[in-house]
């Protein structure tokens, strides 16, 4: 076993600023608010986001099916589990037969005034398509009507496809933190 070091940065947004435009939902895609009966579509489809990714190394739940629904099960039964910040977003588009869930974002109330967005991911074949944005606003917007002045997230130095859209929109790096991972070496 050995041990790496993940650099993460954490960021935070103003909400008594305006928020970004908000972002249309392009055809054939749906979002849907919080509903305990949609829990699984949400551990799963954390998964499908993650799995293959630098964070399901920094967070190997995010890398396991189970481990994305016990996840979820965690968030969900925090004491600041905020219902208006949690997102899913699903699609049928024209040449699919069958309707998936493609997208996911949770949202936590740390304090009186303060959130965090938990792991807002997109799975690989809808990136691109500013799905991440979509989440985004209408996560920040349910911090925003839960009264909350400020949301915070951490996000890993080398995702810099999510980095930059965090930057773009308006987050701006508050700390740097490493995470320390025990790695085994095959």
């Amino acid at each position: 076993m050995g041990l790496t070091y993940f650099k993460r940065f954490r960021m935070e947004y103003d909400l008594g600023e305006e928020l970004f435009e908000r972002p249309e939902t392009p055809p054939g895609y749906w979002l849907f608010s919080w509903d305990e009966r949609l829990q699984e579509a949400h551990g799963q489809t954390k998964y499908e986001s993650f799995r293959f990714e630098l964070d399901a190394n920094v967070f190997p739940c995010l890398g396991d099916a189970d481990g994305c629904r016990r996840l979820m099960r965690d968030i969900v039964s925090r004491e600041g589990f905020l219902p208006e910040a949690t997102w899913l977003l699903g699609t049928q588009l024209p040449q699919q037969r069958r309707f998936e869930y493609c997208g996911t974002i949770q949202g936590i109330r740390d304090s009186r005034e303060t959130g965090s967005v938990q792991n807002l991911g997109v799975t690989p074949t809808h990136r691109g398509l500013g799905l991440g944005r979509l989440l985004l606003w209408h996560a920040l917007d349910g911090f925003r009507s839960a009264g909350l002045k400020r949301v915070t997230l951490e996000v890993t130095a080398r995702n810099t496809r999510a980095l930059g859209l965090y930057q773009r929109l308006g987050f701006r790096t508050v700390r740097t933190v490493y995470k320390a991972i025990d790695v085994a070496y095959a």
